[in-house]
């Protein structure tokens, strides 16, 4: 570990605790760790098929029973099957138990995942919002009844919500679909509490996310970014650690305990 690193890190965890509210903001680069490849860059997902269009959500709406029909059957790229059994297979990593970790001594109030794999939760992290949605989950269109895809029963194609009759989708927002208006309302909400924001395995540059470490940002709050490499967003940062989360997370909690218990 270089120096320059260690001061980092140091100058990272003072920020930490001297912050009143924290919040996180994740991203691929997390998940990546755990194997599940990324959607885009060198090996990404759409990389090699092509980005999907933003029609995705209308062609659900317009015929969500060929939709579900599609989905049941599995019809799709070898790829993609790849990429759901990665899903499937992935547990948490280091960086994932750090942040839950951080949460039970009270200097983490609240995580946004930008990640769809729900391995947060696997983890054990408690005040969470998945802005993208969840795999492992299906959602009503119109009430936004939630409940895990293996909990619900596939009799009636398209399937209907057991609360309000209307279609059910698959949770993970689609293409063209807009965030649930609660779940970008918590997001909000929480990051106007924060004066310290956690970026990690994400450049956040995507819309609404990105709108959060900026948000932060103008309220006068702290950025902390992990991420392997700087980013157009380390302008902005008080700290910008450059390492994978899994190895750099850990690490500063272990210093985090250590001050609190020399």
């Amino acid at each position: 570990m270089s120096t320059e690193f260690q001061e980092d890190l140091e100058r990272a965890a003072t920020i930490l605790e001297s912050a009143n509210y924290t919040i996180a903001l994740t991203g691929a680069g997390m998940s990546v760790e755990s194997g599940i490849p990324p959607l885009r860059g060198p090996g990404g997902l759409w990389t090699k098929l092509g980005e999907p269009p933003m029609t995705g959500y209308q062609t659900f709406l317009k015929d969500p029973r060929a939709w579900w029909e599609n989905s049941l059957a599995n019809e799709q790229p070898s790829e993609m099957t790849d990429f759901q059994v990665a899903l499937a297979n992935a547990t948490p990593n280091d960086g994932h138990y750090a942040l839950v970790a951080l949460e039970k001594i009270g200097l983490l109030q609240y995580l946004i995942t930008q990640n769809v794999d729900g391995l947060h939760v696997d983890a054990g992290t408690q005040n969470i919002a998945e802005i993208h949605g969840n795999t492992r989950k299906v959602r009503c269109i119109g009430c936004g009844f939630r409940i895990d895809r293996d909990d619900f029963s596939f009799f009636e194609i398209p399937p209907k919500c057991p609360e309000c009759g209307d279609i059910i989708k698959s949770d993970g927002v689609m293409f063209g679909e807009p965030i649930p208006t609660a779940t970008l309302a918590i997001c909000q909400q929480e990051t106007l509490k924060a004066d310290c924001i956690l970026i990690l395995g994400t450049s956040a540059t995507v819309h609404p996310a990105a709108s959060l470490p900026e948000t932060v940002y103008r309220n006068g709050g702290n950025l902390i970014e992990v991420n392997p490499e700087r980013t157009p967003l380390s302008t902005f940062c008080s700290v910008t650690l450059c390492g994978t989360t899994g190895v750099v997370l850990p690490e500063l909690l272990s210093l985090l305990k250590n001050k609190r218990n020399p």
